[in-house]
């Protein structure tokens, strides 16, 4: 993604929509990560704490890429109906390059949502 000021992610544990808010269109980019049911239940077959380990491993994985991709804007708005935005800014929290971050809960929202929420949330401020 070229550096511009402001993005938007929809995000839960799964899958993360990154767009970036420019005057002229929305750029998309989704990340998801790798801990999917079926590794989950590959894992738990084996035992609780492989696939919890497993999973701890996958997500930081996952918010490690979230990382790279937010630290060239400016403005950032983390929303969606899970703790996933709120574990990723309390990671990225410790970096004070990650300090223009912003969190909001929504609910599941179809991606004419998700654009329209992030339109309304820039064009305020």
């Amino acid at each position: 993604m070229k550096t511009t000021k402001k993005l938007g992610i929809w995000m839960d544990h799964s899958i993360a929509h990154l767009m970036e808010f420019t005057s002229k269109h929305f750029e998309i980019e989704t990340i998801e990560s790798k801990f999917t049911n079926a590794v989950k239940n590959q894992s738990l077959a084996k035992s609780e704490k492989t696939m919890y380990n497993k999973e701890k491993g996958l997500l930081q994985d996952y918010y490690k890429k979230l990382g790279e991709a937010i630290k060239n804007y400016k403005r950032v708005i983390l929303f969606g109906p899970t703790d996933a935005k709120t574990e990723l800014f309390d990671l990225l929290s410790e970096d004070e390059r990650f300090l223009k971050i912003e969190i909001k809960n929504t609910d599941k929202m179809t991606a004419n949502q998700q654009h329209a929420f992030v339109r309304d949330y820039f064009s305020k401020a």
